[in-house]
């Protein structure tokens, strides 16, 4: 069985005695993505299509608003919570609890707070050390475990928290267009990291959820589905010369695509707690695929990214929070109605951003509001049954 389900405190670890809700990452972490996602898209569509303009508006404007704070917001918290919780299981040390989990999570609300009322010196200063400051605080405990294999994953920590630097830099500078490609990048990377730790969970769940399943894997792929990745975003992301990045696109979206058929996702269906997260991979190939598309002119590249972001990561970390949240308060591994519809709203929300605007080009706006609804609801649905168990220690009485 995999350290993921490991739900055990590590045994070098005091007993914590604070609140519950700081007792492990993903408890604050998830609360506040999962209602901070809610709230920030409903605000963005609702300014998008212009049915609301409140008096204060974001500082950067709402479109470069909604693209800092999806990635280096919302998406950053999700990572977090997730790397800080599994990390424990990882290394059998204990990551940040009590006051300094405290500590980082009200940096990282405040820095929301400040990225829409400004002043921009203050969310510019508050909100570029909120990644730094998690990326040592994870990498410093991989260390003393001396978990190597691990250590990729800090230093991307860190590599976004750069690349949210240089998005502040470069609005600072008015190169606006810098500014997005910067938040492109850190897309890529959390795109990276649903790659990695993909592969590692899902054929493993899979398994243990469907008697007889076979997983199949091949080195040639798992050696170069990473790099192909990786390359193929940051070509995407910085618009490298079109015939090369739709090379790329298409090369990892082969990579993709045999992975997943390796996994054999149909066999899933009948398990939402395990489809979910073939769905979320699923649209890895789709969406480098449609990334290549783009390239030609064939659809328009904000639909593109959006089947990453909505698609790929939107459902992975829907899958995430409930699974882990589950497992990680005493819980049994099952889910019911709510997070089954919590499940279809997200994957219709996906479903409908991208090919919304591809089926009625005409229709797009319509398609971003449907969209937007679908993703809130799904989140809202998430905080309605959740909120509880993430506020109350663990039934079983042990500690996370």
């Amino acid at each position: 069985m995999s350290v993921l389900l490991q739900i055990s405190p590590p045994s070098r670890s005091p007993a914590y005695r604070g609140l519950p809700v700081l007792a492990l990452g993903f408890r604050p972490f998830y609360l506040l993505a999962a209602a901070f996602g809610a709230l920030s898209i409903t605000a963005w569509v609702t300014m998008y299509l212009g049915w609301w303009q409140p008096a204060t508006q974001p500082w950067l404007g709402a479109m470069l608003w909604h693209a800092h704070e999806m990635v280096f917001g919302f998406a950053a918290a999700v990572v977090v919570g997730f790397l800080f919780t599994a990390g424990r299981n990882w290394t059998g040390l204990q990551t940040p609890q009590g006051t300094w989990l405290g500590v980082l999570a009200g940096l990282w609300l405040l820095a929301r707070v400040l990225m829409w009322t400004g002043p921009a010196w203050a969310a510019i200063a508050v909100d570029v050390v909120f990644l730094p400051l998690c990326s040592a605080s994870f990498f410093v405990i991989l260390r003393r475990a001396r978990s190597q294999r691990n250590y990729g994953l800090a230093v991307a920590l860190g590599l976004m928290g750069a690349l949210n630097i240089g998005f502040h830099g470069a609005a600072l500078a008015r190169r606006f267009d810098w500014s997005l490609h910067a938040a492109e990048a850190a897309t890529g990377l959390v795109v990276i990291f649903v790659t990695v730790i993909g592969g590692r969970v899902i054929p493993m769940f899979t398994a243990n959820a469907i008697p007889g399943v076979r997983i199949r894997r091949w080195a040639a792929v798992e050696r170069s589905v990473i790099v192909l990745t990786l390359l193929a975003t940051l070509a995407a992301a910085f618009q490298a010369p079109a015939l090369l990045t739709a090379l790329l696109a298409v090369g990892a979206a082969i990579a993709h695509g045999v992975r997943l058929a390796g996994w054999d996702p149909l066999r899933t269906l009948r398990k939402p707690i395990v489809s979910i997260l073939h769905v979320a991979y699923a649209f890895l190939p789709l969406g480098f695929l449609l990334i290549a598309a783009a390239c030609f002119g064939w659809l328009d590249r904000s639909t593109a990214l959006h089947a990453l972001t909505v698609g790929v990561i939107g459902c992975a970390i829907i899958a995430m929070v409930t699974r882990t949240a589950l497992g990680h308060t005493g819980r049994r591994l099952e889910t019911g109605r709510m997070e089954h519809l919590a499940y279809l709203f997200m994957t219709l929300a996906a479903v409908v951003r991208v090919a919304g605007p591809i089926a009625m080009p005409d229709a797009k706006p319509e398609a971003i509001a449907a969209a937007g609804a679908l993703w809130s609801l799904s989140l809202l649905l998430y905080l309605v049954k959740y909120t509880p168990f993430l506020m109350r220690p663990r039934i079983d009485g042990k500690e996370g």
